[in-house]
């Protein structure tokens, strides 16, 4: 199901996994409001601190470069790779997984405009608890 877009903001969704190697797995699912397209992304890390880092870094990336990976990966799709290096370059890669969790932290941001830290901070609490719940779930296997 496509996100529900009632403005013409940005929704970042985010969720965190731990892999079978023990990493972290920030996906993002970033659906821009102005041009109505979704971009999912994903980024790995070795430690929680590191994929929270990740994240802003991830989140102030799209929202700054919004329309350079639209026109790279929507209106001149003949060559995705070109939005594949962009995205490499801040570490992170398309994710071309079609499930994406229910449960996810939401971040709202108008576009053009630069992500304050105190969106971020609720996406980071709901992060943790969804990894203290994982810890849990293997602690007990």
């Amino acid at each position: 199901m496509a996100p529900k877009m009632s403005s013409k903001r940005n929704e970042y969704r985010c969720t965190l996994e731990i892999n079978q190697n023990g990493k972290y797995c920030l996906r993002i699912r970033a659906a821009f409001g102005r041009h109505g397209w979704v971009l999912p992304v994903y980024a790995l890390a070795g430690s929680f601190d590191r994929v929270m880092k990740k994240l802003r870094e991830a989140v102030e990336f799209l929202q700054a470069n919004e329309e350079k990976i639209w026109f790279w990966g929507v209106d001149r799709s003949d060559d995705i790779r070109i939005t594949s290096d962009m995205l490499r370059e801040v570490g992170l890669r398309i994710d071309r997984r079609a499930e994406f969790p229910r449960k996810a932290a939401l971040i709202h941001v108008l576009p053009d405009r630069p992500v304050p830290s105190f969106l971020l901070a609720p996406a980071r609490r709901t992060l943790t608890d969804a990894v203290s719940g994982l810890r849990l779930e293997a602690a007990s296997d």
